[in-house]
Protein backbone atom coordinates (compact mmCIF):
# COMPACT_ATOMS: atom_id res chain seq x y z
CA UNK A 1 0.00 0.00 0.00
CA UNK A 2 1.85 3.41 -1.11
CA UNK A 3 0.75 6.87 0.35
CA UNK A 4 0.58 10.16 -1.46
CA UNK A 5 0.80 13.31 -1.09
CA UNK A 6 -3.74 13.13 -1.15
CA UNK A 7 -3.51 9.91 1.14
CA UNK A 8 -1.72 12.28 4.08
CA UNK A 9 -3.43 15.68 3.42
CA UNK A 10 -7.26 13.82 3.54
CA UNK A 11 -6.22 11.67 6.56
CA UNK A 12 -4.72 14.88 8.31
CA UNK A 13 -8.04 16.51 7.93
CA UNK A 14 -9.76 14.03 9.04
CA UNK A 15 -8.60 13.08 12.55
CA UNK A 16 -9.37 13.39 15.67
CA UNK A 17 -6.97 13.94 18.27
CA UNK A 18 -6.69 11.79 22.15
CA UNK A 19 -3.82 10.53 23.94
CA UNK A 20 -3.30 7.23 23.96
CA UNK A 21 -0.83 4.16 24.53
CA UNK A 22 0.47 2.04 21.92
CA UNK A 23 -2.11 -0.49 20.19
CA UNK A 24 -4.72 1.53 21.90
CA UNK A 25 -7.41 1.32 18.74
CA UNK A 26 -8.68 5.25 18.42
CA UNK A 27 -10.17 6.75 15.89
CA UNK A 28 -7.47 8.97 14.78
CA UNK A 29 -5.12 7.48 11.98
CA UNK A 30 -2.34 9.62 12.96
CA UNK A 31 -0.12 9.54 15.80
CA UNK A 32 3.19 11.60 16.81
CA UNK A 33 5.38 8.56 19.14
CA UNK A 34 8.29 8.50 21.62
CA UNK A 35 10.72 6.56 21.55
CA UNK A 36 9.19 4.08 24.49
CA UNK A 37 6.22 3.97 22.41
CA UNK A 38 8.51 3.37 19.18
CA UNK A 39 10.80 0.61 21.10
CA UNK A 40 7.48 -1.41 22.01
CA UNK A 41 5.57 -0.85 18.85
CA UNK A 42 9.16 -2.15 16.71
CA UNK A 43 9.22 -4.95 18.99
CA UNK A 44 6.16 -6.87 18.33
CA UNK A 45 6.52 -6.60 14.46
CA UNK A 46 7.26 -10.11 13.05
CA UNK A 47 8.46 -7.58 10.06
CA UNK A 48 10.02 -3.88 9.60
CA UNK A 49 10.84 -2.53 5.89
CA UNK A 50 12.88 0.59 5.14
CA UNK A 51 12.52 2.75 2.09
CA UNK A 52 12.71 6.80 1.56
CA UNK A 53 10.54 9.66 2.66
CA UNK A 54 8.52 10.68 -0.27
CA UNK A 55 8.20 14.47 1.55
CA UNK A 56 12.03 14.30 1.35
CA UNK A 57 12.11 12.86 -1.85
CA UNK A 58 9.84 15.66 -3.46
CA UNK A 59 10.34 18.80 -1.48
CA UNK A 60 14.12 18.89 -1.24
CA UNK A 61 13.93 21.40 1.67
CA UNK A 62 17.20 20.02 3.75
CA UNK A 63 19.57 17.14 3.79
CA UNK A 64 18.33 15.22 6.23
CA UNK A 65 18.82 11.51 5.77
CA UNK A 66 16.11 9.53 2.98
CA UNK A 67 15.82 5.92 3.84
CA UNK A 68 14.39 6.73 7.22
CA UNK A 69 10.70 5.45 6.83
CA UNK A 70 9.50 1.81 8.33
CA UNK A 71 6.60 -0.07 7.84
CA UNK A 72 5.72 -3.15 9.17
CA UNK A 73 4.64 -6.82 9.36
CA UNK A 74 1.80 -6.99 5.96
CA UNK A 75 2.49 -3.62 4.49
CA UNK A 76 5.98 -4.08 5.04
CA UNK A 77 6.19 -7.47 2.89
CA UNK A 78 4.08 -5.22 0.17
CA UNK A 79 6.36 -2.14 0.59
CA UNK A 80 9.25 -5.28 -0.25
CA UNK A 81 6.93 -6.63 -3.24
CA UNK A 82 5.74 -3.10 -4.90
CA UNK A 83 8.36 -0.61 -3.66
CA UNK A 84 11.67 -1.81 -3.58
CA UNK A 85 11.51 -1.18 0.03
CA UNK A 86 14.27 -3.27 2.18
CA UNK A 87 13.68 -5.62 5.09
CA UNK A 88 15.66 -4.87 7.69
CA UNK A 89 15.88 -6.34 11.77
CA UNK A 90 14.70 -4.65 14.79
CA UNK A 91 18.29 -3.79 16.18
CA UNK A 92 18.44 -1.68 12.71
CA UNK A 93 15.39 -0.62 13.17
CA UNK A 94 15.89 0.95 16.61
CA UNK A 95 19.26 2.41 15.53
CA UNK A 96 17.57 4.22 12.64
CA UNK A 97 15.02 5.42 15.28
CA UNK A 98 18.19 6.72 17.72
CA UNK A 99 19.57 8.44 14.67
CA UNK A 100 16.82 10.37 13.51
CA UNK A 101 16.17 11.57 17.00
CA UNK A 102 19.33 13.08 17.27
CA UNK A 103 19.10 14.17 14.00
CA UNK A 104 15.90 16.29 15.17
CA UNK A 105 13.10 14.35 13.54
CA UNK A 106 9.60 13.72 14.80
CA UNK A 107 8.52 9.80 14.76
CA UNK A 108 4.96 10.08 12.93
CA UNK A 109 2.82 6.38 12.73
CA UNK A 110 -0.15 5.92 10.58
CA UNK A 111 -2.87 3.69 11.19
CA UNK A 112 -4.34 2.06 8.11
CA UNK A 113 -7.31 0.19 7.85
CA UNK A 114 -8.16 -2.50 10.94
CA UNK A 115 -6.55 0.48 13.43
CA UNK A 116 -2.67 -1.45 13.59
CA UNK A 117 -0.01 1.16 13.17
CA UNK A 118 1.65 -0.35 10.08
CA UNK A 119 3.69 2.50 9.01
CA UNK A 120 6.31 5.20 10.49
CA UNK A 121 8.26 7.75 9.32
CA UNK A 122 10.58 10.20 11.12
CA UNK A 123 9.68 13.58 9.87
CA UNK A 124 10.85 17.31 9.77
CA UNK A 125 9.02 20.79 9.56
CA UNK A 126 10.76 21.48 6.54
CA UNK A 127 9.15 18.88 4.16
CA UNK A 128 6.81 16.73 5.92
CA UNK A 129 3.12 18.19 4.91
CA UNK A 130 1.39 17.16 8.77
CA UNK A 131 4.10 18.26 10.72
CA UNK A 132 4.44 21.17 8.76
CA UNK A 133 0.46 21.65 9.31
CA UNK A 134 1.00 21.09 12.92
CA UNK A 135 3.69 23.71 13.16
CA UNK A 136 1.89 26.60 11.13
CA UNK A 137 -1.45 25.63 12.01
CA UNK A 138 -0.93 24.01 15.59
CA UNK A 139 -3.51 21.54 14.66
CA UNK A 140 -3.20 20.04 18.11
CA UNK A 141 -6.55 18.94 18.26
CA UNK A 142 -6.07 16.97 14.83
CA UNK A 143 -3.78 14.53 15.57
CA UNK A 144 -3.21 11.98 18.37
CA UNK A 145 -0.32 13.26 20.61
CA UNK A 146 2.46 10.73 22.42
CA UNK A 147 1.21 9.13 25.33
CA UNK A 148 4.42 11.34 27.01
CA UNK A 149 4.40 14.97 27.80
CA UNK A 150 7.62 17.18 28.45
CA UNK A 151 7.49 18.34 32.08
CA UNK A 152 9.34 21.64 32.29
CA UNK A 153 11.68 22.65 35.41
CA UNK A 154 12.18 26.43 35.87
CA UNK A 155 14.58 25.90 38.46
CA UNK A 156 17.10 23.61 36.91
CA UNK A 157 17.10 25.53 33.27
CA UNK A 158 20.40 27.41 32.14
CA UNK A 159 18.79 29.29 29.66
CA UNK A 160 20.87 27.52 26.91
CA UNK A 161 17.73 27.49 24.47
CA UNK A 162 18.95 23.75 23.17
CA UNK A 163 14.92 23.15 23.30
CA UNK A 164 13.84 26.36 22.11
CA UNK A 165 16.23 25.53 18.80
CA UNK A 166 14.93 21.76 19.13
CA UNK A 167 11.51 21.54 19.61
CA UNK A 168 9.49 21.62 16.49
CA UNK A 169 6.34 23.00 17.66
CA UNK A 170 7.53 25.83 19.85
CA UNK A 171 6.48 24.79 22.81
CA UNK A 172 9.47 26.28 24.23
CA UNK A 173 10.57 30.28 23.95
CA UNK A 174 12.53 32.65 25.26
CA UNK A 175 12.00 36.45 25.95
CA UNK A 176 14.78 39.00 24.97
CA UNK A 177 16.61 39.25 27.90
CA UNK A 178 15.35 36.30 30.12
CA UNK A 179 17.51 33.97 32.00
CA UNK A 180 15.50 31.33 31.68
CA UNK A 181 12.77 29.75 28.76
CA UNK A 182 8.76 29.75 28.79
CA UNK A 183 7.03 26.31 28.15
CA UNK A 184 3.51 25.46 26.93
CA UNK A 185 2.51 22.33 27.42
CA UNK A 186 -0.44 22.44 25.56
CA UNK A 187 1.36 23.00 22.79
CA UNK A 188 3.69 19.53 23.25
CA UNK A 189 3.01 16.25 21.30
CA UNK A 190 5.37 14.17 23.48
CA UNK A 191 8.06 13.96 21.05
CA UNK A 192 10.55 13.74 23.68
CA UNK A 193 13.20 15.78 21.12
CA UNK A 194 13.71 18.18 24.05
CA UNK A 195 14.32 15.57 27.01
CA UNK A 196 17.15 14.17 25.38
CA UNK A 197 18.98 17.27 24.23
CA UNK A 198 18.46 19.45 27.73
CA UNK A 199 21.90 19.25 29.15
CA UNK A 200 21.13 20.65 32.65
CA UNK A 201 17.90 18.00 33.05
CA UNK A 202 15.62 20.25 33.13
CA UNK A 203 13.57 18.64 31.23
CA UNK A 204 11.84 15.31 31.83
CA UNK A 205 9.29 12.90 30.20
CA UNK A 206 6.20 12.25 32.04
CA UNK A 207 3.19 10.47 31.29
CA UNK A 208 0.00 12.50 30.17
CA UNK A 209 -2.47 12.56 33.20
CA UNK A 210 -0.03 11.54 35.25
Amino acid sequence: MSYTREDVLNATQNLTGKTIPVHARIEATQVVLAQPEMRELLAAAEMIAVGNCVCREKEKNCDRPLEVCLSLDAEAQQKITDREWREISLEDALSLLEETHRLGLVHMAYRRGDGEISFVCSCCTCCCWPLTGLKQFDYHDAIAESAYLARYDEEKCIGCRTCVDRCPFDAFSQHEGADRVAHSEDRCFGCGLCVSACPAGAIRFVKRGG
